[in-house]
């Protein structure tokens, strides 16, 4: 297995595992982020043991846990509760090794779907008997997050305080782009982030020896999981899921504030919330508000968090039946309005780039009708900066500038004491600019971004 952007999270179950006491984990993270892949990568050579709950009867999750440790391990269970089993555990196997014993529990939150006794069982499993040991180490794994966040880490949770390892896994970096497709030019890079986000499981979908077009027709495909996977993340997650893709799909088009939402929709503008909170809770959408705003500032907007759904929002889901008829037109219809579809695409990887290269979180700002790609604030050095990025080629710098300095002037933050740094991001520029009536700018093209993500 190779396992890119994920060196420092395996670092640290490495460390858990060399302890001489008993370690108690959870890692979360939305479906396909790659947390099964890092702990398959993590148990590689040790004394292990994986399960994968189902949506079942806690009765019968319980039976066929036992049934699969007992004939992986050929020893012979009695246990009727889950106490009991643990303590089986403990003694006839992890305390008969040499190396300390790893059980994994993944998509845990289907148990406490299914019995809401769950957390105060393992609280007393943890308390009265994988603490007083030494050699075991227990995994949980979990893909919902708002019940990972609300049973199990949440204050009034029985487990909380107990957890000795929190990984709450994102995205790959998007360094983790050149481990993926090494050799594949920095523009199809971006075209390729456009389609998989940094989402480990889409990024190995890709194959980075064909070209761009071809790649379309192998993902874009009924036959390839690309192609339906986002249905069935939100089918099996989420009752009435049609209301669902209805939400995501207006929100990719641009009806951002719940009342929007709910118009678009048909949904009851009472209900709306709901159905948000649930998107957010999966990890598919997210709440936002320009950077510049307060605590208490009520100005925000919903958006698609990652760009495989986007991608598959716009250009698979409404065109499933053509897509079956006649693939070679919808994919000759995606590579004509691909640099459309771009723009939103290469906003967010600058956003990125600019976060990890300037060490402050670059947004979008926004009031009224007044846009600006990246606004960032530096708080040390009372510094801001203020973006704009073009999916184009031979940007005309200066007139994007003297636009960009008319948008800044509305951003109220330290206005009559700040220093301020102007950056347009482009394909290619027909003329670079550094300096404009004292304002200092800096332009990165393909080249210069290239040289930034290698950082």
């Amino acid at each position: 297995m190779i396992l890119f952007g994920r060196d420092k999270e395996l670092a640290l179950l490495e460390e858990k595992y060399v302890s001489k006491t008993a370690e108690f984990c959870v890692i979360y993270g939305r479906r396909r982020i790659g947390k099964t892949y890092l702990v398959k990568k993590f148990i590689e050579s040790k004394n292990s043991f994986y399960f994968l709950a189902n949506q079942d009867y806690i009765e019968t999750e319980f039976d066929r846990f036992k049934t699969r440790f007992s004939k992986e391990f050929n020893v012979f269970l009695e246990a009727s509760d889950f106490s009991d089993l643990f303590k089986e555990i403990i003694s006839k196997v992890a305390n008969k090794s040499e190396k300390k014993l790893i059980l994994i529990i993944d998509e845990f939150p289907y148990w406490i779907v299914n019995d809401k006794t769950i957390p105060s069982k393992f609280q007393q499993i943890f308390d009265e008997i994988i603490s007083k040991q030494d050699n075991i180490m227990v995994i949980l794994l979990g893909s919902y997050i708002s019940i990972i966040e609300s049973d199990v880490l949440d204050y009034k949770s029985p487990l909380y305080g107990r957890l000795n390892l929190l990984l709450n896994l994102k995205e790959l970096p998007l360094s983790s782009l050149s481990g993926f497709f090494g050799n594949v030019s920095i523009e199809d890079k971006i075209k390729l982030f456009g389609l998989c986000d940094t989402i480990p499981f889409y990024l190995s979908l890709v194959d980075p020896q064909k070209k761009f077009e071809k790649i379309l027709f192998d993902l874009v495909n009924p036959t390839n999981i690309f192609y339906s996977d986002a249905q069935m993340i939100l089918s099996s997650e989420l009752r009435s899921y049609g209301v669902y893709i209805d939400i995501l799909k207006v929100v990719s088009e641009g009806s951002t504030t719940p009342s929007e939402i709910a118009n678009k929709t048909k949904v009851d503008v009472s209900n709306i919330l709901k159905y948000l909170k649930s998107l957010m809770g999966l990890r598919l959408l997210e709440k936002v508000k320009p950077v510049t705003s307060s605590e208490k500032d009520k100005n925000y907007i919903y958006v698609v968090k990652d760009n495989y759904f986007r991608f598959w929002l716009r250009y698979i889901y409404p065109y499933k039946e053509n897509i079956e008829l006649n693939p070679e037109y919808q994919i000759k219809f995606i590579v004509k309005d691909y640099d459309n579809y771009m723009g939103k695409v290469f906003e967010r990887f600058c956003q990125n780039i600019f976060s990890k290269n300037y060490f402050c979180r670059g947004y979008n700002w926004w009031c009224k009708d007044k846009e600006i790609d990246i606004v960032a604030k530096n708080e040390l050095e009372n510094k801001i900066y203020f973006g704009e990025c073009k999916w184009g080629e031979n940007i005309d710098a200066r007139s994007i500038l003297i636009k960009l300095i008319e948008k800044s002037k509305f951003v109220d933050w330290h206005k009559n004491n700040r220093k301020e740094q102007f950056l347009i991001f482009a394909k290619s520029f027909s003329k670079t600019i550094s300096k404009y009536e004292n304002v200092s700018v800096k332009c990165f093209d393909l080249n210069d971004l290239d040289k930034l993500l290698k950082i």
